[in-house]
């Protein structure tokens, strides 16, 4: 459905009754004026945020299109003294088009223009500039200050959106640790931020890592608090193997006596995956009870299961084919597989627990010893996977636990068929029942749904997607959370020590390490903005990076 009047009064009126946000913020504080870029970010944040909860708003494109802005005074920021043919705000739409789309050059956004006469009428273009105007419209004309605020309101518009499970042109960048970059020093506004995460993350070290113990006897000469801090370490410093790590780590470390990359390594391949998981497990109970005390946190949520695989293995694997598995894609590759489970939705996005994938195990396996492991920690409403998990046997199982889920589904003959007759009719969503076969004269019954994709770049049946779905068309909007799964590796993996080594143990535990990294960044993120403001956004104010420096600071305590 399109906005209408309607649609964007009932929006509007929804800002308007917030009892924590006022917009236009101008106007309502006297830190911003009428030209000031902040206050801008802000405006957009709060009207995207409502925006995208309407039924009837389903595309970025038009919230550019109808975002106010005849309030800003773009003037400050205009560096042509000179009329022009295309305004300052039109550009700005225009531009924010571009970054959505993730587009480096001018050419595809001309093209994309083109193509829609009254998408350029709307945004008050008579004709589309040519690819020079848009370059020095950009480089010339725009301030530096502004193309920062475009990037950063193209990128809250696609979380704001995926947060509301409408579909983008791309997955938004999420702010990754700056590894090796310390020469940038914080904003001095951002100094309460960090005064603030550095109180907050000594006392969830201090909570957290004691869930992690070794096996060791009395009276060693070096804490056990130095292998973890050692750990940390190097999470700090993207691909940084233990030995290198050890070596650094004695100079930087204040302990008489830090362990040394190879001892590190023997400690840790002497966890079984059993006790590592286990101890994982305590930590991330720890780490949910911390963040649990805040009404921001939703205990009771969405969750989203994944499996996600290592670098390609390129080695002799020899003994280890059980381990050292195919990739997901099918190809010739190999490489270690793990899967996870992680809070999504309006819940902090927290890696619930983490377990390694071997060759043979069933996809029902995996996922119900994921959900055991699971409902023990949090109360689940719904559980989001990907095509690989379209299997009658695990959806029969998750529906079996009074559990809701929305998984897409391979497009088979019929799915196809029916994408094709769709689109000759030019409908955009379709629904019917289906009884999936069990064996045994047993059946699940299921709702598929087809969706058809916003600007898809394809002519035929390929414009749909297919959904497998207990709970109605209704909870569909949901599967736009499981992006942040996928974000959510990317940053993973950054934190991961680097190995050669082939001991499964060792690799998963430093996988699992990285996930308890990553969930203490944004636990600790949360605690901060609760602190701070009261409320919680999903953008962190606090990098990766500023998190693992202060918990290199704390886990040497002992």
């Amino acid at each position: 459905m399109a906005a209408t009047r309607e649609s964007r009064r009932t929006v509007f009126r929804r800002i308007a009754d917030r009892p924590h946000a006022d917009w236009p913020v101008y106007d309502s504080t006297p830190l911003y004026e009428r030209s000031s870029l902040d206050g801008l970010e802000s405006d957009i944040r709060i009207v995207s945020q409502t925006w995208f909860r309407h039924d009837s708003h389903g595309s970025v494109k038009n919230f550019v299109r109808l975002l106010p802005l005849a309030y800003f005074r773009f003037d400050t920021h205009d560096r042509y003294a000179e009329s022009t043919r295309y305004g300052m705000d039109t550009l700005f739409r225009v531009f924010i088009l571009k970054e959505c789309h993730g587009w480096d050059h001018e050419t595809a956004l001309i093209e994309y223009l083109e193509c829609r006469p009254v998408l350029c009428e709307q945004l008050g273009l008579e004709s589309v500039p040519n690819q020079s105007t848009l370059w020095r419209s950009w480089h010339e004309r725009f301030t530096a200050e502004l193309r920062s605020t475009v990037e950063t309101a193209a990128r809250t518009i696609l979380i704001k959106a995926q947060d509301a499970g409408v579909a983008v042109p791309r997955e938004p960048e999420q702010r990754l640790p700056s590894y090796g970059d310390e020469e940038n020093e914080s904003d001095p506004h951002d100094q309460a931020v960090l005064d603030e995460a550095a109180t907050i993350t000594g006392h969830v070290s201090r909570v957290v890592f004691p869930a992690f113990s070794l096996d060791r006897g009395e009276g060693c000469e070096i804490h056990e608090n130095a292998y973890w801090d050692l750990q940390t370490y190097l999470g700090l410093r993207e691909r940084l193997a233990a030995n290198e790590g050890a070596r650094s780590f004695t100079y930087e470390s204040t302990r008489e006596r830090t362990p040394l990359g190879h001892a590190h390594r023997e400690q840790v391949r002497d966890l079984s995956i059993a006790e590592i998981r286990e101890m994982y497990r305590q930590a991330i109970g720890r780490l949910l009870n911390e963040v649990s005390e805040t009404k921001q946190f939703f205990r009771a949520g969405i969750v989203a299961i994944d499996i996600t695989e290592a670098d390609p293995f390129t080695g002799d694997r020899t003994g280890h084919e059980d381990e050292i598995i195919g990739t997901k894609e099918k190809t010739d590759e190999y490489a270690y597989q793990w899967a996870t489970v992680q809070l999504v939705g309006n819940a902090v996005p927290i890696v619930l627990d983490a377990r390694p994938v071997r060759k043979g195990e069933t996809r029902l396996e995996i996922v119900e010893d994921l959900l055991n492991s699971v409902e023990e920690l949090v109360h689940v409403d719904n559980v989001l996977m990907d095509r690989e998990f379209d299997s009658q046997h695990v959806l029969e199982m998750i529906s079996q636990r009074g559990l809701s889920y929305v998984v897409p589904k391979r497009m088979q003959t019929s799915e196809k068929a029916q994408a094709k007759r769709l689109l000759q009719r030019d409908q955009e969503r379709y629904e019917t029942d289906r009884k999936l076969h069990l064996g045994k004269n047993q059946w699940h019954e299921t709702t598929l749904i087809y969706r058809r994709k916003e600007d898809s770049e394809h002519d035929d049946h390929r414009q749909y997607s297919v959904f497998l779905t207990n709970c109605g068309s209704g909870h569909l909007t949901e599967y736009g959370y499981r992006w942040e799964i996928e974000s959510g590796y990317r940053s993973i993996k950054r934190f991961m020590a680097a190995t050669t080594s082939k001991d499964f143990g060792l690799r998963f535990f430093y996988f699992a390490f990285a996930c308890l990294l990553y969930s203490i960044w944004r636990a600790v993120d949360l605690l901060v903005q609760v602190e701070l403001t009261g409320d919680y956004e999903h953008s962190p104010v606090i990098t990766a990076d500023n998190t693992l420096t202060l918990l290199k600071k704390e886990t040497g305590i002992g």
